[in-house]
């Protein structure tokens, strides 16, 4: 998987099965995502949110991205601290 500008590494690139589901009934693919997120375009953040993604990046701590995908549902990206894993899951999973 190509990432184009990254700002950090995403390492092993895991996806829930209802994740998948519902990135695939919307025509929406997860490599889309995981190039925002990796390139620090953290979807639907609040401004405190999107504050502690950039402060992670300098210090190192977990990255969130959340993505609207209908009025009812969402998709989160989640990076953890030492940049190990990536997970997209849906919130009802976390």
């Amino acid at each position: 998987m190509l990432i184009i500008n990254p700002l950090f590494n995403l390492g092993d690139v895991v996806a829930t099965p209802q994740s998948i589901c519902v990135l695939n009934d919307h025509s929406i693919s997860v490599q889309s995502l995981l190039q925002r997120h990796a390139t620090g375009d953290w979807g639907d953040l609040c401004s405190e949110d999107m504050q502690a993604n950039n402060d992670a990046l300098q210090y190192g701590d977990r990255l969130l991205s959340s993505y609207v995908i209908s009025d009812s549902c969402k998709v989160w990206v989640i990076t953890e601290y030492d940049r190990s894993v990536t997970t997209v899951l849906l919130p009802s999973e976390y």
